[in-house]
C-alpha cells in the first residue's frame, strides 16, 4: 500500500506516489485542474490510486509564515475533505512552508531551464511534500 503526495494549487495538482516500503517518494505527473469551475482532478486521481494501490494522501497544507491559515490552505483543507469523502481513504494535511521555493532552487541548481521549471515545479514539490511525511515516520 503506497501513499500519494499532493500539492493542490489553483490550477494544477502536483502528484507524488511512495514506493511499496513508504521510504522514498517519486514524481508522478502534474494534473491539469480549474478550481473555479470546480474540476478537480477527480478521474485522473481515481486511475492513480487504482494504478498504485493508494492507500493514504498526504496533502500540502500552506500555512502562512505565521502559521495562520489563509485561502490556498482552507483550499487544501478542502480539498482533503472531499478526497476523504470519494475514496473513503485517510487524507493528511502536511505542512508545505517553502517547498515550491526549496523546488525551485534545487531545479536552479541543477540547471533546468525556465520553461523545463514551470512543467515539473508542482510534482517536485508534491515529492518534497511526500518525503517529509515519510521521514517523520522514520524518525
Amino acid at each position: 500500500m503506497r501513499a500519494m503526495g499532493l500539492d493542490v494549487g489553483s490550477k494544477t495538482v502536483g502528484v507524488a506516489i511512495s514506493d511499496a516500503l513508504g521510504w522514498t517518494a517519486q514524481g508522478i505527473e502534474t494534473i491539469q485542474i480549474d478550481e473555479e469551475s470546480g474540476n478537480l482532478g477527480m478521474k485522473r486521481i481515481k486511475e492513480l490510486v487504482k494504478e498504485y494501490n493508494v492507500s493514504s494522501f498526504v496533502v500540502g497544507h500552506p500555512k502562512n509564515m505565521n502559521n495562520s491559515i489563509g485561502p490556498r490552505a482552507e483550499a487544501s483543507e478542502r480539498y482533503a475533505a472531499l478526497l476523504t469523502q470519494k475514496f473513503e481513504l485517510p487524507a493528511l494535511l502536511w505542512d508545505e512552508r517553502m517547498t515550491t521555493m526549496a523546488a525551485e532552487r534545487m531545479l536552479i541548481e541543477a540547471d533546468v531551464s525556465r520553461k523545463k521549471r514551470k512543467t515539473v515545479i508542482d510534482k517536485m514539490a508534491a515529492v518534497m511534500i511526500l518525503q517529509g511525511y515519510l521521514d517523520s515516520k522514520t524518525l
